[in-house]
């Protein structure tokens, strides 16, 4: 196992990769693409890099792998970021040049099915980044959320410590990004709840590892990027979210427990749980609904926790997810879990 370290950061001014290695949705969706795009020269200084599949519904497994090795490869694109996430990834990783990108190291940001090539950077020895996708946070409609921005700025731009904190107001409710008064405001917020701690009695610190949770149970299932040997996560720190598809509490908690019985979870020195998202176009839920969805999924965690790893200390509510803001984890970078003092710091 290589440890990964971290690549070079870009600078205001430079040119940064746009890829879609799972889904070409910004040929469906242009308006937040479009204004994803305009943030990141704006508001963020980057010059935007697109490629043949970036915007194109339907490419294949091969062709999206050429789009990230000529990413890579340009000595001229400093770093690289996906348009948005998807389903199907997980066949683009073995058509990817392992020696290739570990030559070419790179920042890569992206989260949902981009845990995919989160997981391959990290078995290449390359630190990414889990988090801010150029239609989801940057496109989001009236502004980015602050502590979104800030976290994305501070993860492209600087190295060293960035503490992570409670959302001060957050949504997981989304708007058709095909009627054009999605973008006119913002979106409704609701008050941070804060995190919610158990086992908060110590400080640990580790390399970042984890993601999308149904993504890594297809990863476990296809016996990719996920190390044999659970040893090689010794004193990590575990993060995970869940996506739009609302896993159902039970099936939340059959992977985790699938993931303790293959020896994984005992290795880790904290979880990280992403907040849930508990809304989708496809099962809207009320407020009562939502709150409930919540509670059951913390529970369904909690119990394999304290079945497989009962002494870890847990995080739950952390913004790292499929709900706005989203706060940028670096994948294969240091976290470090400060129990007694309620403090999350993560470098960049």
């Amino acid at each position: 196992m290589i440890t990964p370290s971290y690549p070079p950061k870009p600078a205001p001014g430079d040119r940064i990769a746009v890829l879609s290695p799972s889904r070409g949705l910004p040929e469906l969706f242009p308006h937040p693409y479009e204004l994803g795009l305009k943030r990141l020269r704006e508001e963020f200084g980057l010059e935007p890099v697109e490629y043949p599949t970036t915007r194109r519904m339907g490419a294949t497994p091969r062709e999206r792998a050429d789009d990230i090795h000529a990413a890579f490869a340009d000595p001229d694109v400093k770093a690289v970021i996906a348009s948005i996430g998807g389903d199907d990834q997980i066949t683009v990783l073995p058509l990817l040049d392992r020696e290739l990108i570990r030559a070419n190291p790179k920042p890569f940001f992206g989260m949902s099915d981009n845990t995919n090539l989160l997981a391959f950077l990290y078995n290449t020895g390359v630190v990414g980044y889990h988090g801010a996708t150029v239609m989801c946070e940057l496109g989001r409609p009236g502004a980015m959320h602050p502590q979104t921005a800030d976290s994305l700025r501070a993860a492209l731009f600087t190295s060293g410590p960035y503490e992570l904190r409670p959302a001060q107001c957050w949504n997981d409710v989304n708007r058709d990004w095909a009627d054009p008064a999605t973008f006119g405001a913002e979106p409704a917020t609701r008050p941070g709840s804060g995190w919610i701690w158990h086992n908060a009695d110590r400080v640990v610190q580790g390399r970042g590892w984890g993601g999308n949770l149904e993504i890594l149970s297809w990863l476990l299932m296809a016996d990719r990027e996920i190390a044999r040997d659970p040893a090689v996560y010794d004193g990590g720190v575990l993060f995970l979210e869940t996506s739009e598809e609302l896993p159902s509490a039970t099936e939340v908690f059959r992977i985790l427990r699938n993931m303790g019985e293959r020896g994984l979870l005992r290795r880790f020195s904290a979880l990280l749980m992403g907040r849930a998202k508990t809304w989708s176009f496809e099962r809207p839920s009320s407020p009562e609904e939502a709150k409930r969805y919540a509670t059951e999924q913390r529970e369904a965690v909690q119990r394999a926790v304290e079945t497989y790893a009962p002494d870890m200390p847990t995080v739950f509510d952390v913004d790292l997810g499929h709900t706005d803001p989203q706060l940028v984890i670096p994948y294969g970078g240091a976290v470090r879990v400060d129990g007694p003092a309620r403090r999350i710091t993560v470098t960049y």
